[in-house]
């Protein structure tokens, strides 16, 4: 959800790292990220302006990456809010910083480091993330960490996918069989694809209240499905050389050069849609 495989040599794969990321930071990541946002920013938008984000908040957000989630958050506090981005990646940061300055956001910077380590000068009125405890080793500590930097009464959410939301109707093979071996390569490599599911239970485990919880999915038909499609190869596409190396799919059965059109001709063969994630949300007031 946060790479032309430099995945094995993230610094967040070395032993004693709390992330798991299988996706790397390469350019090619970071122009996926960007696209997914396009198609998914207006759901994390919901999901954080019913959670209570609002104006003059001063905001951390968990796992920034290339900042799409922090740009989100600043166009929701405005001028008199602040958002402060950290990543446990420094190159990737300095693209968020780089894009910051041509947005021109004043009030939006970054810090490379740990966020579940770090400490601040004052608490935060909300600590948010998108697609980021997915990638955890122990998703609970790292709520639970980062909650502590929430002022009491302040918000904590979350925004996660699910690979279980992956479907179609009346199926679509192509489609189905990706979606399977791309949940089946994160199971193998140790991420989380049940995330969002997993919310609920998580914010319990850090000590935080049950939280409220939403769901929202993409589904998709004709020529609509193209953008999310496009979207969906790129991830497929990145997941490719794990897939190859867990034993889940050669690049051949994937069959990357041709799977939107594959995927398309069966979508319209029998009129059928297509689902993307589950797109799912916790939040509490901490």
């Amino acid at each position: 959800m946060h790479l032309g495989y430099e995945a094995m040599t993230d610094p967040r794969r070395e032993v004693g790292a709390e992330s798991n990321y299988v996706l790397g930071h390469s350019q090619r990541e970071i122009e996926r990220l960007k696209g997914q946002a396009r198609l998914i920013d207006p759901i994390t938008q919901r999901f954080f302006r019913e959670a209570g984000l609002t104006t003059g908040m001063r905001v951390l957000d968990v796992g920034s990456g290339a900042g799409d989630v922090a740009f989100l958050a600043a166009g929701i506090v405005g001028a008199s809010g602040a958002v402060v981005g950290i990543d446990r990646v420094p190159a990737v940061l300095e693209v968020a910083r780089a894009r910051t300055a041509a947005k021109e956001l004043p009030n939006v910077t970054f810090c490379d480091g740990d966020p579940a380590a770090m400490t601040f000068e004052q608490p935060f009125d909300a600590a948010i993330g998108r697609y980021v405890l997915q990638f955890q080793q122990d998703p609970a500590s790292v709520l639970r960490k980062v909650a502590t930097h929430v002022r009491p009464g302040g918000l904590v959410a979350f925004h996660e996918i699910d690979w279980g939301g992956l479907g179609s109707y009346p199926a679509v093979p192509t489609y189905d069989r990706c979606s399977r071996w791309g949940a089946e390569t994160l199971r193998l490599h140790g991420t989380e694809s049940r995330m969002g599911a997993k919310l609920n239970a998580t914010f319990v485990a850090a000590g935080l209240p049950n939280p409220t919880t939403r769901l929202e999915a993409l589904i998709v038909g004709g020529p609509a499905v193209l953008p999310w499609l496009h979207s969906f190869k790129e991830l497929i596409g990145i997941l490719v050389p794990e897939m190859e190396r867990l034993g889940v799919a050669t690049a051949a059965e994937v069959g990357l050069e041709s799977l939107v059109e594959r995927i398309s001709a069966e979508i319209n063969a029998r009129s059928s849609v297509v689902f993307g994630h589950s797109q799912i949300a916790a939040w509490v007031r901490a």
